[in-house]
């Protein structure tokens, strides 16, 4: 007796690939442009909380009295525009899919400046007591509704502006920019530090990280004015039914449940250990090893300064083997070596303190050079903004953002400076259980309604040769390739 094939389903025509070598100059202007532009707002960003997390001890005493729980306080209100920035992102979101993703970006940029540079005049304590924490915890928060679109935004639009064959390399100019960000940050700061001392520090130049903010939101300001939607946008809200930004809310949620767990999962191991590393550890290296400042600054400045030279060159190199090889081996690392990388902070020893920093700086930025190119990819092009905005910020609010906050305390009520290593633990796993879900993405496109990646068989259908793991849940390819048709072929349109 023979055995029957079954007849496989008829390919449906997948969205073109673009690729760099195809785009006109004009177009290469165009995605530089946009990448730009998006890299400086993220930029803005990520140098507001950074200049908050070296801050954070002089806030302490400037703006919570110096008392024995100001350092909580002071953590707490970097932990407090997390609570909001859910809100921001189920707002930002819908909207940025509705009106468009430049839009959003302008005014989340404009936001972020104007609050940032207020908290450089806050009144101090001993002026108006409660009321200096207060004004932070309002302007923090208004930071954390904004920033509850600025991160999303950006990544979509510079995701949806790139050459499928080449988002990972520009996508990774995007957490360029973050990394600028933090280290403009540690390098004011620590520079400050060393010119007019802990007495200059204490008489008012706190104040001047947060001030440099607003001129340069200016020029941020000022490129994205200048930017336009992408094609890929333009072409989804054309065909985009929903009558508005509460129905594409509503449907992510519905009918993209899975997905925005996905998106969860790995946002809490990125932003667990981009918070601990970028932001917290300089305040654990002072008040948990008894650290000086400077010279925690200075080596946080260190790796920070190598992890962004090599984080484009990972990012193309994302581009060449995918993202999940990446991905996986950063969450492995995280898992398996987070406490021994704390442990050698605890040395006391300078080049083994280098080390441990620099194991952690290895691993995040492979993260980094990712996540641009990856996140926008977990969710088709009209619900794109809404989901990443929704679920990433959702995930940063529950133990990413918090992460210093939580870790301080839980130093205070054990006793054990390794708690910085199980917390990077717990996220590697649940960041490897994520990423082990997730489609291969590199080389795919983004353009059409459904997740990119799920159309990996139709594509290998019709000769496509695909980069890394392809996506076949139903078991279809047979040594790579679909097997020949035994059933008739359908009559009509594609299935």
């Amino acid at each position: 007796m023979t055995e029957q094939t079954a007849p496989r389903r008829h390919p449906r025509e997948p969205a073109p690939i673009t690729r760099e070598l195809d785009l006109s100059p004009v177009q290469r202007k165009t995605v530089r442009k946009s990448v730009m532009g998006a890299m400086a707002g993220n930029a803005i960003e990520w140098f507001d909380y950074g200049i908050y997390g070296y801050l954070a001890v002089h806030l302490s005493q400037q703006i919570f009295g110096g008392s024995e729980e100001a350092i909580l306080w002071t953590l707490f209100g970097f932990a407090v525009s997390f609570l909001i920035r859910p809100i921001g992102g189920a707002v930002l979101g819908p909207l940025g899919d509705r009106i468009g993703r430049q839009k959003v970006l302008v005014f989340t940029i404009l936001m972020i400046s104007i609050a940032t540079a207020a908290i450089g005049v806050l009144p101090t304590f001993d002026m108006v007591g409660w009321l200096a924490p207060v004004l932070l915890f309002t302007l923090r928060i208004i930071q954390g509704f904004s920033a509850g679109g600025e991160y999303a935004g950006a990544a979509v639009y510079m995701a949806e502006h790139a050459p499928d064959d080449r988002r990972g390399f520009w996508g990774s100019f995007l957490e360029f920019g973050t990394l600028l960000g933090f280290s403009m940050a540690a390098i004011l700061v620590t520079g400050l530090e060393l010119i007019v001392g802990p007495e200059g520090m204490a008489e008012g130049w706190w104040r001047l990280p947060f001030l440099l903010t607003l001129p340069l939101g200016i020029v941020a300001l000022l490129m994205r004015s200048r930017l336009h939607d992408s094609e890929t946008f333009i072409e989804a809200k054309e065909q985009d039914t929903r009558s508005s930004a509460w129905e594409t809310l509503r449907d992510v949620v519905v009918k993209q449940p899975k997905q925005l767990l996905k998106i969860m999962g790995i946002t809490i191991l990125i932003n667990t250990a981009f918070y601990l590393v970028l932001t917290y550890m300089p305040t654990f290296l002072t008040t948990s090893l008894d650290m000086g400042a400077t010279q925690a600054g200075l080596m946080l400045v260190a790796v920070q300064l190598v992890m962004m030279a090599v984080i484009i060159p990972m990012g193309a190199l994302t581009d060449r083997i995918g993202r999940r090889p990446v991905l996986l081996t950063a969450a492995v690392g995280f898992t398996l070596f987070s406490i021994p990388a704390i442990m050698l902070l605890q040395t006391g020893n300078v080049v083994l303190q280098v080390l441990g920093l620099a194991i952690f700086g290895l691993f995040l930025v492979m993260l980094l050079c990712n996540i641009s190119a990856t996140l926008p990819a977990l969710f088709p092009t009209t619900v794109r903004y809404a989901g990443f905005a929704l679920g990433y910020n959702v995930a940063t609010s529950l133990l990413g953002g918090p992460a210093g906050l939580i870790n301080e305390w839980l130093i205070g009520e054990t006793g054990s400076t390794l708690v910085p290593g199980f917390y990077m633990t717990v996220a590697g796993i649940i960041g490897l259980l994520a990423i082990l879900t997730f489609n291969e993405t590199a080389g795919r496109s983004l353009r059409g309604d459904i997740v990119p990646g799920d159309d990996d068989v139709d594509r290998i259908a019709i000769g496509e040769d695909l980069i890394g793991k392809v996506h076949d849940p139903e078991h279809e390819l047979v040594d790579g390739k679909l097997p020949p048709r035994t059933g008739p072929a359908p009559t009509g349109g594609s299935a």
